[in-house]
This record gives structure tokens, C-alpha cells and sequence, in this order.
């Protein structure tokens, strides 16, 4: 890897059908379309099945998980995972509500965006304020991060090791933080 090179983690979930199939097929494309933004081969997770958050009556979604190696900045990777998640025909209509895709950009390196006193800001919002309010620009790491196990068991297959660099603890160390019950929702496929 190049000095001008970094790795990426990236989220991802469906649980809707697109105009590229099923909840799974609309994954494995995504995945493909996102492993084309790295110049090296990308590693990918298992697809798990999870139930829906926060409704666990809508259906259930299909995640995974990437880590993959970009040049460039996080807002350009950013930008072009927005793009997959359009032509998969994404709109969005209630926040965490059922949805095509989701492709998240979870970390760039060890890179905080925009800074640490707003991603810490972010990260401790209640609840209620999480499902509201949504921030204007890039926030990196993901501040739920820490708080999903449909996130962070895919992120294990790939990067087991990554530290968060504000909170200091590994993809691992915030998996085994999770509750038992919780992490066990999350099935592979």
C-alpha cells in the first residue's frame, strides 16, 4: 500500500428487494460494485441475516461487511458509495426504516471526521436524538459503530483487529462488549 493509499471499512444492508434482486442479490452486487473502488482485491465478509432495527417487524435485512483499499480521500469514497446505493434506487423515506441499501462508510484508517469533539458529540446522542437528527457532512468512524452487532460481526471477519481511534478498543473488543442475546441475532447465511 502507498502512502497515499488507505483502508476503508465499509457497512452494508438490505432488506428490500432492488432493481437487482432480492435483499441478498442487492448485497453481493453492491459489494462487487464497491470492491472496483480498490486497486487491490477487497475482503469481504459472509452475508449475515438480522432482524430489522430499530422494527423488528419489518423484514429482516442481509448485511455485510468490507474492508477495502482506496486512494484518495473518505468524502470521494463517500460520495461513491452514496452513488451504488442510487442505482440500486435507493430513496430514503424514514431514517432507519426499511430500505433498499444501505452501504455505510464505517472508518477510513485511523482518519476523525471532522474532528474528535464532534464525532464524540455524535456518538453520545440518546437514543430518540439518534433516530431524529441526522448530520450534515461525513462522521468517521461511524458513530454507532460501537452500539451494532449487525455492524461488527461482518466488520470481524474483515478487520478483527481495527481500533477505533477515539475509544481505543478493536472491532473484537466492541463485539464482546455487545450483549449476548444481541450478537446471537446476528446468523449467517
Amino acid at each position: 500500500m502507498t502512502a497515499h493509499q488507505s483502508i476503508a471499512l465499509i457497512a452494508l444492508g438490505s432488506n428490500e428487494n432492488s432493481i437487482w434482486g432480492d435483499a441478498r442479490e442487492t448485497a453481493q452486487k453492491a459489494m462487487l460494485l464497491a470492491a472496483q473502488l480498490s486497486p487491490a482485491p477487497a475482503n469481504c465478509s459472509k452475508l449475515y441475516a438480522t432482524p430489522a432495527f430499530p422494527d423488528p417487524t419489518d423484514p429482516p435485512f442481509v448485511n455485510a461487511a468490507m474492508a477495502i483499499t482506496v486512494a484518495g480521500d473518505a468524502t470521494s469514497l463517500f460520495d461513491a458509495l452514496q452513488d451504488i446505493e442510487r442505482q440500486a434506487g435507493r430513496t430514503r423515506h424514514k431514517r432507519w426504516g426499511q430500505r433498499t441499501l444501505d452501504v455505510d462508510l464505517i472508518a477510513f484508517g485511523d482518519q476523525v471526521l471532522p474532528d474528535a469533539a464532534t464525532q464524540t458529540a455524535w456518538r453520545a446522542l440518546s437514543p430518540q436524538a439518534q433516530m431524529e437528527q441526522t448530520p450534515d457532512r461525513l462522521i468517521l468512524p461511524h458513530p454507532r459503530v460501537q452500539d451494532r452487532s449487525f455492524v461488527l460481526v461482518p466488520l470481524a471477519d474483515v478487520a478483527p483487529d481495527w481500533r477505533h481511534p477515539l475509544l481505543g478498543q478493536t472491532v473484537t473488543d466492541m463485539l464482546a462488549a455487545r450483549p449476548a442475546a444481541e450478537r446471537d441475532t446476528v446468523q449467517p447465511l
